[in-house]
């Protein structure tokens, strides 16, 4: 017969239910549920005192709160926090890669820009220096719709880019400096061919600054204005038409070539996580992020929160002890200084997953992390960034984001990241124009079940019908066939308007 739980470590204490277990149900070995287990939540398979270490994926993912025998369900109500110090031997799993040569790299269809950049959308963006000129942006982009757009094929649409912050802040500071790399970032995004900036006049966040330090000079495809300086919100808007017509025929010109797929930047994100996460949506996309690596590319895991007790899965990868402690810092830094700052979340690298995680199965922030880190593969760390940060190593790296997902990929996507691979078991609907956001599906029944804006089913690794690395090349050809102007499902659905949200930080005056 089928197991009816799968264990992913001989060395685990635990295994995960593959369906709704009934009491006294044999899973392995002659032992018997002593209770009925929900799909996705874990068995012990051995007797585990107070105190003593409960094991899954070969780390400890959380210590017994009491006495647990075999076959009893094993979840929030029996499991506590770990609090064993890590032992991060720097560098010491790095291994030689394997770089295919450029002419035998995959390839996908994209829009090469003038700075040598690659893009795999073709978007004119309407940005928002401040949310005071945010609805003016979202009426100028409101005014593209597909009967307007039907005449340029390779105008992928006007996007607004808002966000509800941009004054009332303080000027100098982490904040500030984030806010800045974070609007730098887009508006040198490849994914757009033409951008209009605007703000209203007299907040914080001056556009004649921007200009200054991020070195923006007026064209027939890039242009700025304030509500004040033009006359108005009617005005603003009617100007704001004008020019995003102009720009049209222009983006139109530029035809889609043959690039190399050591141009991507895959942003690696997960939300709405189960069980399953780690055991096929995100090794399938490790499995991805390995042929991209191969192929000369990078992929980028991010959420510093949510790789916390598995750092040192990383830091054993990390290509030297530099990079490795700039990842070890970020963690010390949310640990001992963001969150210390901010009394009520001072425990919360420390508590229990979110709802939706835990009645999917995920017991700890340990366990969640020990999945989530999957989702980078198996290849060296080469690097590490801040939030927002230029991202510009091929291969694998690392930025500090929080786990929030629609601010961790406004990090990514900043950092230059011009395609978004997004995991989920309870089905998160995800969308982050203007690049492209694939949606994995961790189990067939999510799957089937929101077939409208799932990609991709890596619940076939469960089913028996696929193997992680069958699945990561599925989904590695995806990623390029999507680089290359298919459109995604969360695309289809026109997601992604609203999902810009920098990370804000500080006292709002």
């Amino acid at each position: 017969m089928e197991p009816l739980a799968i264990r992913l470590h001989e060395n685990d204490n635990v295994v995960t239910a593959k369906s709704n277990i009934s009491l006294n149900s044999t899973i392995e070995k002659k032992i018997n549920t002593n209770q009925r287990i929900p799909l996705g939540h874990k068995i012990a398979t051995q007797d585990i005192i107070k105190g003593g270490e409960i094991i899954k994926y070969d780390n400890i993912i959380g210590i017994a709160k009491e006495n647990i025998s075999a076959g009893d369900h094993v979840h929030v109500h029996n499991t506590g926090m770990a609090t064993r110090k890590k032992d991060y031997q720097f560098s010491e799993g790095c291994k030689t890669l394997e770089i295919l040569p450029e002419s035998e790299r995959a390839t996908f269809m994209g829009y090469r820009r003038d700075n040598g950049k690659v893009g795999t959308r073709n978007f004119i963006g309407v940005i928002s220096s401040v949310n005071c000129s945010a609805t003016v942006c979202k009426k100028i982009a409101d005014a593209f719709d597909e009967e307007v757009l039907s005449e340029f094929d390779n105008v992928d649409g006007v996007v607004s880019i808002t966000h509800g912050t941009g004054c009332g802040i303080n000027s100098n500071g982490l904040g500030w400096e984030l806010l800045q790399a974070t609007i730098e970032g887009y508006s040198k995004h490849p994914n757009f061919g033409g951008l209009i900036v605007i703000g209203l006049g007299c907040e914080v966040n001056q556009i004649s600054g921007m200009a200054q330090s991020m070195e923006w000079k007026s064209s027939s495809t890039f242009r700025m204005m304030t509500i004040q300086g033009i006359g108005g919100t009617r005005k603003t808007i009617q100007e704001g038409i004008v020019l995003a017509k102009d720009m049209l025929p222009i983006l139109n010109k530029q035809d889609r070539v043959k690039c190399p797929a050591s141009e991507l930047i895959l942003g690696l994100e997960c939300g709405g996580s189960d069980a399953y996460s780690g055991m096929t949506a995100n090794p399938a996309l490790g499995a991805a992020v390995d042929l991209l690596v191969k192929n000369g590319g990078t992929g980028t895991l991010a959420e510093t929160p949510e790789i916390f007790g598995a750092e040192h899965l990383l830091t054993r990868r990390a290509i030297n002890t530099q990079v490795g402690q700039k990842l070890v810092n970020f963690i010390k830094w949310w640990t001992e200084d963001y969150l210390v700052k901010f009394e009520e979340n001072r425990n919360q690298l420390h508590q229990d997953p979110s709802p939706g995680n835990k009645a999917g199965g995920l017991t700890t922030i340990l366990e969640k992390s020990l999945g989530a880190v999957a989702k980078g593969g198996t290849t060296n760390l080469v690097d590490v960034y801040q939030f927002a940060e230029t991202i510009k190593a091929k291969g694998f790296t690392f930025m500090n984001t929080p786990g929030y997902d629609v601010t961790s990929v406004t990090g990514l996507i900043a950092g230059g990241a011009n395609m978004i691979c997004f995991t989920t078991g309870r089905g998160s609907v995800f969308g982050c124009k203007p690049a492209p956001s694939i949606k994995l599906a961790t189990n067939d029944k999510l799957y089937n079940h929101m077939s409208e804006d799932m990609d991709v089913n890596c619940g076939k690794i469960l089913l028996g019908e696929s193997t992680i690395e069958e699945m990561g090349e599925e989904i590695f050809q995806l990623i390029l066939d999507v680089a290359s102007g298919k459109q995604s499902k969360s695309e289809i659905n026109g997601l992604g308007d609203l999902e810009f949200v920098p990370w804000q930080m500080g006292a709002i005056t």
